[in-house]
């Protein structure tokens, strides 16, 4: 049986599509293959990896990827948009590409405060997008 791919993408790959990667390959790996990407990727974002570990999530294999590494290289039957910014830079059709989908995420990268604010932030993301990825595989 062939596993569906699914690309999760934002701007950096820094935090959210690397958690939403994360999610789906715990929770549907025998179904689907996880991949995440963005158009400006950076490092890893050492938050994320932090509260990904607090959920049991070790980040530890995972690195930031360019949205270059698949075009055209890889189908995917879904690409799974993460923020605006990502979703006004992402090509309305581009070929091995199935289902796009928009699922918007602020960015807790960029949210400003103390750290445990920070943190705080981070771990709402964390929870909503495993919420959403969760509510999505209800419907596969």
């Amino acid at each position: 049986m062939t596993k569906t791919r699914v690309l999760f993408m934002c701007m950096a790959n820094t935090a959210r599509s690397q958690m939403a990667e994360a999610f789906l390959r715990s929770y549907a790996g025998d179904r689907f293959d996880a991949y995440s990407a963005g158009f400006e990727p950076r490092k890893i974002d050492p938050m994320t990896i932090e509260v990904m570990s607090e959920r049991g999530f070790d980040l530890a294999g995972q690195r930031s990827k360019g949205f270059d590494e698949f075009l055209g290289k890889v189908h995917f039957g879904f690409l799974i948009i993460l923020c605006d910014r990502a979703q006004r830079a992402c090509p309305t059709t581009f070929p091995g590409m199935g289902t796009r989908l928009f699922w918007p995420f602020d960015d807790p990268v960029a949210f400003e405060g103390t750290e445990e604010e920070r943190r705080a932030k981070f771990r709402e993301v964390r929870d909503a997008i495993d919420a959403r990825i969760q509510e999505w595989l209800r419907s596969r």
